[in-house]
Protein backbone atom coordinates (compact mmCIF):
# COMPACT_ATOMS: atom_id res chain seq x y z
CA UNK A 1 0.00 0.00 0.00
CA UNK A 2 2.87 2.75 1.13
CA UNK A 3 4.34 2.22 -2.59
CA UNK A 4 1.48 2.57 -4.09
CA UNK A 5 0.27 5.79 -1.95
CA UNK A 6 2.47 8.57 -2.27
CA UNK A 7 1.73 11.96 -2.54
CA UNK A 8 -0.61 12.69 -5.53
CA UNK A 9 0.20 16.11 -6.75
CA UNK A 10 -3.56 17.38 -7.24
CA UNK A 11 -6.66 17.34 -5.48
CA UNK A 12 -8.73 15.41 -7.66
CA UNK A 13 -5.47 12.72 -7.19
CA UNK A 14 -5.36 12.39 -3.54
CA UNK A 15 -9.25 12.41 -2.98
CA UNK A 16 -8.90 8.83 -4.91
CA UNK A 17 -5.96 7.85 -3.04
CA UNK A 18 -8.05 8.97 -0.15
CA UNK A 19 -10.70 6.57 -1.31
CA UNK A 20 -8.98 3.48 -2.04
CA UNK A 21 -6.80 4.07 1.54
CA UNK A 22 -10.64 3.89 3.28
CA UNK A 23 -11.16 1.19 1.81
CA UNK A 24 -7.95 -0.94 2.73
CA UNK A 25 -7.68 -3.47 5.47
CA UNK A 26 -4.38 -3.45 6.55
CA UNK A 27 -4.04 -5.39 9.67
CA UNK A 28 -4.80 -3.72 13.05
CA UNK A 29 -2.31 -2.62 15.16
CA UNK A 30 -3.37 -2.44 19.42
CA UNK A 31 -0.36 -1.09 21.91
CA UNK A 32 1.25 -4.44 23.37
CA UNK A 33 2.21 -4.29 27.18
CA UNK A 34 5.59 -2.78 28.03
CA UNK A 35 7.44 0.63 26.89
CA UNK A 36 6.93 1.48 23.43
CA UNK A 37 9.12 3.80 21.19
CA UNK A 38 6.77 6.47 20.02
CA UNK A 39 7.36 9.05 17.52
CA UNK A 40 5.45 12.55 17.07
CA UNK A 41 5.55 15.03 13.98
CA UNK A 42 4.35 19.05 13.43
CA UNK A 43 4.86 20.94 10.69
CA UNK A 44 4.43 24.70 10.45
CA UNK A 45 4.88 27.69 7.45
CA UNK A 46 6.61 31.07 7.91
CA UNK A 47 4.08 33.69 8.97
CA UNK A 48 3.16 36.55 7.02
CA UNK A 49 4.14 35.31 3.86
CA UNK A 50 0.38 34.47 2.87
CA UNK A 51 -2.81 34.38 5.16
CA UNK A 52 -4.52 31.03 4.43
CA UNK A 53 -1.50 29.46 3.42
CA UNK A 54 -0.52 29.00 -0.55
CA UNK A 55 1.32 26.81 -2.81
CA UNK A 56 5.20 27.53 -2.03
CA UNK A 57 5.16 29.05 1.62
CA UNK A 58 8.36 27.69 2.72
CA UNK A 59 8.48 25.68 5.95
CA UNK A 60 9.62 23.05 8.32
CA UNK A 61 8.97 19.61 9.63
CA UNK A 62 9.96 18.13 13.38
CA UNK A 63 9.48 15.18 14.40
CA UNK A 64 11.06 13.52 17.56
CA UNK A 65 11.38 10.28 18.95
CA UNK A 66 10.46 9.10 23.10
CA UNK A 67 10.04 6.05 24.90
CA UNK A 68 8.65 7.35 27.78
CA UNK A 69 9.65 10.61 29.34
CA UNK A 70 13.15 10.37 27.58
CA UNK A 71 13.96 11.85 24.24
CA UNK A 72 15.70 9.62 22.12
CA UNK A 73 16.28 11.82 18.76
CA UNK A 74 14.92 14.77 16.60
CA UNK A 75 15.00 15.89 12.83
CA UNK A 76 13.58 18.26 10.83
CA UNK A 77 13.09 18.72 7.37
CA UNK A 78 12.55 21.83 5.00
CA UNK A 79 10.93 22.62 2.32
CA UNK A 80 7.66 24.54 0.46
CA UNK A 81 3.79 23.74 0.96
CA UNK A 82 2.47 21.87 -2.02
CA UNK A 83 -0.59 23.40 -1.88
CA UNK A 84 -2.45 26.22 -0.65
CA UNK A 85 -4.37 25.07 2.39
CA UNK A 86 -7.66 23.42 2.16
CA UNK A 87 -10.02 21.59 4.44
CA UNK A 88 -9.53 17.86 3.78
CA UNK A 89 -6.58 18.51 1.48
CA UNK A 90 -3.77 18.87 3.92
CA UNK A 91 -1.61 16.10 2.26
CA UNK A 92 -1.12 18.27 -0.87
CA UNK A 93 0.22 20.82 1.40
CA UNK A 94 2.33 18.99 4.38
CA UNK A 95 2.24 15.65 3.73
CA UNK A 96 5.84 15.25 2.18
CA UNK A 97 7.42 17.48 4.81
CA UNK A 98 5.95 15.42 7.25
CA UNK A 99 7.04 12.06 5.37
CA UNK A 100 10.38 13.03 5.43
CA UNK A 101 11.17 14.39 8.97
CA UNK A 102 9.90 11.13 9.75
CA UNK A 103 12.02 9.20 7.82
CA UNK A 104 15.08 11.17 9.48
CA UNK A 105 14.98 9.26 12.41
CA UNK A 106 17.47 7.53 13.09
CA UNK A 107 15.00 4.25 13.45
CA UNK A 108 11.41 3.53 13.37
CA UNK A 109 8.97 4.06 16.00
CA UNK A 110 6.36 1.49 17.27
CA UNK A 111 3.68 4.15 16.46
CA UNK A 112 3.64 7.08 15.30
CA UNK A 113 1.42 10.64 16.03
CA UNK A 114 0.04 13.28 13.92
CA UNK A 115 -1.21 16.62 14.69
CA UNK A 116 -4.72 15.35 12.34
CA UNK A 117 -7.33 13.84 11.64
CA UNK A 118 -7.59 9.67 10.12
CA UNK A 119 -11.48 8.48 9.68
CA UNK A 120 -12.95 12.14 10.71
CA UNK A 121 -12.83 13.20 6.84
CA UNK A 122 -15.14 13.54 3.99
CA UNK A 123 -13.41 10.64 2.47
CA UNK A 124 -12.53 8.94 5.60
CA UNK A 125 -8.91 9.12 5.27
CA UNK A 126 -7.27 12.06 6.58
CA UNK A 127 -3.86 13.07 6.82
CA UNK A 128 -2.80 10.88 10.01
CA UNK A 129 -3.98 7.84 8.41
CA UNK A 130 -2.16 8.85 4.64
CA UNK A 131 1.07 9.45 6.49
CA UNK A 132 0.94 6.21 8.83
CA UNK A 133 0.29 4.04 4.81
CA UNK A 134 2.90 5.88 3.30
CA UNK A 135 5.38 5.05 6.18
CA UNK A 136 3.83 1.70 6.75
CA UNK A 137 3.51 2.61 10.60
CA UNK A 138 1.02 2.51 12.82
CA UNK A 139 -0.75 6.16 13.47
CA UNK A 140 -2.73 7.75 15.99
CA UNK A 141 -4.41 11.57 15.55
CA UNK A 142 -4.49 14.22 17.78
CA UNK A 143 -5.92 17.36 17.17
CA UNK A 144 -7.96 20.32 19.03
CA UNK A 145 -11.18 19.49 17.81
CA UNK A 146 -13.03 17.28 15.17
CA UNK A 147 -13.02 18.48 11.14
CA UNK A 148 -16.68 17.00 11.05
CA UNK A 149 -17.21 14.28 13.92
CA UNK A 150 -19.54 15.37 16.64
CA UNK A 151 -20.21 14.43 20.35
CA UNK A 152 -20.38 15.39 23.56
CA UNK A 153 -17.84 16.75 26.17
CA UNK A 154 -16.48 13.58 28.18
CA UNK A 155 -17.13 14.16 32.12
CA UNK A 156 -14.03 16.42 33.87
CA UNK A 157 -11.84 13.65 35.04
CA UNK A 158 -8.84 12.99 34.04
CA UNK A 159 -9.07 10.23 31.33
CA UNK A 160 -12.55 10.32 30.29
CA UNK A 161 -13.58 9.86 27.25
CA UNK A 162 -16.90 10.58 24.82
CA UNK A 163 -17.50 8.72 21.41
CA UNK A 164 -16.95 11.08 18.19
CA UNK A 165 -19.85 9.83 15.49
CA UNK A 166 -19.52 10.49 11.90
CA UNK A 167 -22.95 9.70 10.12
CA UNK A 168 -23.62 7.25 13.09
CA UNK A 169 -19.97 5.82 13.09
CA UNK A 170 -17.34 5.76 16.00
CA UNK A 171 -14.68 7.64 14.18
CA UNK A 172 -12.26 9.25 17.00
CA UNK A 173 -12.67 10.47 20.90
CA UNK A 174 -13.00 13.08 22.69
CA UNK A 175 -9.97 12.54 25.78
CA UNK A 176 -10.13 14.53 28.64
CA UNK A 177 -5.88 14.49 30.15
CA UNK A 178 -6.59 16.28 33.61
CA UNK A 179 -9.84 17.85 35.52
CA UNK A 180 -10.15 21.35 34.23
CA UNK A 181 -8.88 21.83 30.72
CA UNK A 182 -10.51 21.04 27.29
CA UNK A 183 -10.41 17.49 26.26
CA UNK A 184 -8.09 17.10 22.89
CA UNK A 185 -10.13 14.72 20.10
CA UNK A 186 -8.25 11.21 19.13
CA UNK A 187 -7.79 9.91 15.91
CA UNK A 188 -8.48 6.57 14.56
CA UNK A 189 -6.03 6.22 11.72
CA UNK A 190 -3.82 3.70 9.77
CA UNK A 191 -3.87 0.41 11.82
CA UNK A 192 -5.35 1.41 14.67
CA UNK A 193 -9.61 1.82 15.36
CA UNK A 194 -10.75 3.92 18.12
CA UNK A 195 -10.03 1.76 20.75
CA UNK A 196 -6.80 1.32 20.12
CA UNK A 197 -6.37 4.77 19.54
CA UNK A 198 -7.79 5.86 22.98
CA UNK A 199 -6.08 2.66 25.21
CA UNK A 200 -2.80 4.32 23.27
CA UNK A 201 -3.44 8.17 24.56
CA UNK A 202 -4.53 7.22 28.07
CA UNK A 203 -0.80 5.69 28.49
CA UNK A 204 1.57 7.70 30.40
CA UNK A 205 4.70 7.36 32.80
CA UNK A 206 4.09 7.48 36.54
CA UNK A 207 3.68 11.33 37.65
CA UNK A 208 2.76 13.24 34.59
CA UNK A 209 4.13 17.22 35.24
CA UNK A 210 1.59 19.93 34.08
CA UNK A 211 4.02 20.65 30.68
CA UNK A 212 4.23 16.94 29.41
CA UNK A 213 2.53 15.56 26.58
CA UNK A 214 -1.24 14.87 26.40
CA UNK A 215 -1.28 11.25 25.19
CA UNK A 216 2.06 9.89 27.07
CA UNK A 217 4.28 9.93 24.36
CA UNK A 218 5.28 12.85 22.19
CA UNK A 219 1.69 14.37 21.27
CA UNK A 220 2.03 17.31 18.76
CA UNK A 221 -0.13 20.24 19.64
CA UNK A 222 1.53 21.88 21.72
CA UNK A 223 3.85 19.78 23.75
CA UNK A 224 5.94 17.48 21.59
CA UNK A 225 9.58 18.16 21.21
CA UNK A 226 9.13 18.02 17.33
CA UNK A 227 6.86 21.48 17.59
CA UNK A 228 9.57 23.23 19.36
CA UNK A 229 12.06 21.98 16.95
CA UNK A 230 10.03 22.79 14.00
CA UNK A 231 9.48 26.03 15.31
CA UNK A 232 13.36 26.74 15.69
CA UNK A 233 14.67 25.44 12.51
CA UNK A 234 11.88 27.71 10.56
CA UNK A 235 13.49 30.81 12.72
CA UNK A 236 17.14 30.05 11.63
CA UNK A 237 17.14 29.50 7.74
CA UNK A 238 13.47 30.19 6.63
CA UNK A 239 12.54 33.50 8.49
CA UNK A 240 14.46 35.23 11.25
CA UNK A 241 11.41 37.80 11.72
CA UNK A 242 8.64 35.85 11.48
CA UNK A 243 6.77 33.42 13.69
CA UNK A 244 5.38 29.95 12.94
CA UNK A 245 2.02 29.31 11.55
CA UNK A 246 0.35 26.15 10.68
CA UNK A 247 -1.36 27.83 7.43
CA UNK A 248 -4.94 27.30 8.77
CA UNK A 249 -7.16 28.73 11.22
CA UNK A 250 -7.04 25.62 13.60
CA UNK A 251 -5.44 22.09 14.23
CA UNK A 252 -8.49 19.77 12.20
CA UNK A 253 -6.90 18.64 9.51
Amino acid sequence: MAARTGWPATALGLARVQEELARASPPGWTPPPGPLTAAGCYVCFARGVRAQGAAGDPGMAGAALTRGRRLLAAATSAGVAGAPYRPALLALREGPLLEAAVRALPSRPDVLLVNATGRDHPRRAGLALHLGAVLGLPTVGVTDRPLLAEGRWPPDAASAAAPLLLDGEPVGCWLRTRPGVRPVAVHAAWRTGVEAAVRWCRRRPDGPPERRSRCGGPAPPPESPARPRARQAEAGPLSPSTRCRRGNPDSSR
